[in-house]
């Protein structure tokens, strides 16, 4: 559900039961949401970058592997993949960490590829206190 990071699912389990799906996942924003500021970096940290080394090494999660696919980052042109490099290291050189974005979308139908990029630069201008809730934001959407 949260990628790398076990300790959300075996810190939710003290909640149980759960009545519902929602109820399950509720908990496990409340984890998330509540652990302290070096628990929530290492969460974000432990997100692979966009069409980063993980993906060109085949090393992605099976749901990462699909989301990026579905995307159409492992098909860039290598001038979107220079760009998607370019704007990878200079996100995390600012932030220390790697840009997470749910790029399933909000309805679930995924995001175009050129949305992805521009959504990039826009959030590379974010003060990094925003950044970083922002960044929470999209792991909670990532999860299923």
């Amino acid at each position: 559900m949260y990628e790398h990071s076990p300790w959300i699912a075996e810190q939710a389990l003290a909640a149980r039961p759960f009545r519902s799906l929602a109820q399950l996942k509720h908990a496990l924003a409340e984890v998330v949401d509540k652990a302290g500021g070096e628990r929530q970096l290492d969460l974000i940290r432990a997100h692979p970058e966009l069409a980063g080394k993980a993906m060109q090494s085949g090393a992605l999660t099976a749901e990462s592997s699909h989301e990026q696919g579905k995307a159409g980052l492992t098909n860039c042109t290598p001038d979107e993949l220079a760009r998607i490099q370019r704007l990878n290291q200079a996100y995390g050189e600012r932030f220390g960490f790697p840009f997470v974005l749910a790029v399933r979308g909000p309805r679930g139908a995924g995001l175009a590829k050129q949305a992805i990029l521009d959504t990039f630069e826009r959030r590379l201008r974010n003060h990094p206190d925003y950044e970083r809730a922002e960044a929470l934001r999209n792991i909670h959407r990532t999860r299923r």
